[in-house]
């Protein structure tokens, strides 16, 4: 299990880290989401001691991480750490006998992982010489060469189309069943829904939501209604307050309520509306989870300039 407690850091003014705590099991996948400059990469490098934490620690099955300890690991970071012009196969067995696979071993183990990602026939070819997605096939391929116990990514969905996509998810997923545990950050939030069980949600340098998907939800005070009342172009809405629009589209109308909300009587109203061909009671989605997160008043305790940005991140 890998743990962070209470990691704090700057960078001159800039409060990257903020007590950020949160814990990633192993054999799941787990979303880290936040938005630019929240802490995800400075969290991520602290992992592998490419950042050191003024306060707080970092611990792998409850020891704390040194050299060795990181050999087991596997990162992936946002700005591509290989060598451009050196050719892919050589590259992918280099990194594996770094991290301890012998010579033999490591050029199998690079030939496996080629291939699974479909470029066995760009072997010889040199990094700088494939287009963008496939090099995100090869860093990703590095960070699992050596078969490492721990997956740290940083945005590895980024600029891959639908079947690099599909494929990355079911390698990460693979990985999870096999007892791995997978960290990746993305900002593609549909994506994390639909590949994750869990979420950490960081802003500010602060960790503001984490846990199972499916438990935020159902710990959510927000629901959404659909509801479909034939002819009406949901115009039976008008005389029923207390209710935010989210969209409506011919007769169908998607509702945000509260928790609290008496269906039974916007049932009745739809019912005396007209045909009710939909009535659709659902939790938030994870885009809608995670802005509440984010938007959340925190405190500040004027011991920095919280929400500043990470070096090197966008605004």
């Amino acid at each position: 299990m890998l743990e962070i407690v209470q990691l704090t850091k700057r960078y001159g003014a800039v409060r990257a880290l903020d007590g950020a705590t949160f814990t990633a099991r192993r054999g799941r996948l787990v979303g880290f989401l936040g938005p630019n400059g929240a802490g995800k990469t400075t969290t991520m490098r602290c992992v592998f001691g490419l950042a050191t934490p003024d306060g707080g620690s970092v611990h792998w099955d409850g020891a704390p991480i040194d050299p060795r300890t990181r050999l087991r690991f596997g990162y992936m970071p946002e700005q591509r750490g290989l060598y451009p012009r050196m050719r892919v196969a050589e590259q992918l067995a280099y990194f594996g006998q770094h991290h301890g696979l012998s010579r033999g071993v490591a050029r199998t183990k690079a030939g496996e992982w080629l291939e699974r990602f479909g470029l066995a026939d760009r072997a010889k070819s040199k990094l700088e010489d494939l287009s963008h997605g496939n090099q995100q096939r090869v860093q990703l391929a590095t960070a699992l060469v050596h078969d490492p116990e721990l997956l740290v990514l940083d945005e590895p969905f980024s600029g891959l189309d639908p079947i690099g996509i599909a494929t990355m998810a079911e390698v990460l997923r693979e990985r999870a069943r096999a007892g791995v545990g997978v960290v990746f950050s993305s900002h593609q939030l549909d994506l994390v829904e639909e590949v994750c069980e869990d979420v950490v949600i960081i802003s500010r340098g602060r960790v503001v939501a984490e846990g199972a998907i499916e438990e935020l939800k159902a710990r959510s005070g927000r629901r959404h209604l659909e509801v479909e009342v034939a002819g009406t172009g949901g115009s039976w809405l008008d005389g029923l307050g207390g209710n935010t629009v989210l969209e409506r589209e011919g007769d169908r109308v998607k509702l945000l309520v509260d928790e609290r909300a008496d269906l039974d009587a916007i049932l009745a109203a739809a019912r005396v509306a007209g045909d009710v061909r939909r009535f659709s009671y659902e939790p938030p989605k994870l885009s809608e989870l995670f802005m509440e997160a984010v938007n959340a008043p925190q405190p500040i305790d004027g011991a920095g300039a919280p929400g500043a940005l990470e070096p090197g991140s966008a605004r």
